[in-house]
Order: structure tokens, then C-alpha cells, then sequence
């Protein structure tokens, strides 16, 4: 998503107030050096910086894209990388390791029909210990076990 640009509303404002100043009088001067130039001189170079920062955020919105696209061959690549240390040398070698591979007789094994997750809920309440009438044996959160 692009950066949003900024659009000054006191630049605005200023470039409203300055047309009708000048229709007062084109070298208005109200005193201690306020004068129709120098706020005109003032507006055009707040705009130009207003254009060069949003010029800018175009500018790094490109890097940025251009940084992800990359980012993303950079993984590409190591996966392919990988896989030809893999298909060179074998998934159970020393070079595999090294290459930054888990070698196939080193992965861990779970066992057949086992989950992460058991499909034997905890009992949601389990009796205090300590007999003060409390039965949620529950400390932050975590369950905790009942000793006699």
C-alpha cells in the first residue's frame, strides 16, 4: 500500500490569504518585515518542499517494492540452493547440515496417530489441596495438580 501524500492545509490557507492581500496592494507592508514578497516567497518554498517530501514517499514506496520482490528471489533461491545440496550430496549427509538443512536420520519421528493436541480434555476443575473450599485449580491461567 502506497504511503499517503501530504497535502498541507496551511499552505492552503496561506496561498488564499495571500490573493486577496494582494488584491489590497501587490507590495503590502504591514510592518516588522511582514511583507506581501516575503509571504510569497515563503509559500513557494513550502510548496517546494511539500513536493520533494511526497516526492520522496513515491521514492520509497518504489524501494520498498523493489525490496520485497527481492527479499522474495533471495528465498527462492536459498530453497533451490538447499534442495541441490540436497539432490548432490543426499538429505542424510554432513553437507546437508551444513548447508542449513535438518538431515533425514536426524528429523524426529512422531508417532503413528498421535497429534499435538490430545483429544483428552483436562477436567476443568480439579480439587484444591489445601481444603479451602476453592475447587478451580487454576494459578494464572495454568492448571495445576492436586497433591494430598
Amino acid at each position: 500500500m502506497a504511503r499517503r501524500k501530504r497535502t498541507s492545509p496551511v499552505l492552503a490557507k496561506a496561498v488564499r490569504r495571500m490573493a486577496g492581500m494582494t488584491s489590497i496592494n501587490p507590495n503590502l507592508d504591514v510592518g516588522n518585515g511582514l511583507t506581501l514578497p516575503s509571504f510569497s516567497t515563503l509559500i513557494e518554498t513550502m510548496r517546494t518542499r511539500e513536493n520533494a517530501y511526497n516526492s520522496a514517499l513515491s521514492n520509497l514506496d518504489k524501494l520498498y517494492r523493489e525490496m520485497l520482490e527481492t527479499e522474495r528471489d533471495l528465498g527462492d533461491m536459498a530453497e533451490h540452493m538447499l534442495l541441490g545440496v540436497a539432490t548432490k550430496y543426499g538429505k542424510s549427509s554432513v553437507e546437508y547440515g551444513m548447508a542449513g538443512g535438518v538431515p533425514k536420520n536426524q528429523r524426529r519421528k512422531g508417532l503413528r496417530g498421535e497429534s499435538t493436541t490430545s483429544n483428552d480434555a483436562p477436567p476443568a476443575f480439579i480439587a484444591s489441596a489445601n481444603g479451602n473450599g476453592s475447587t478451580n485449580g487454576t494459578t494464572n491461567g495454568k492448571t495445576v495438580a492436586a497433591t494430598a
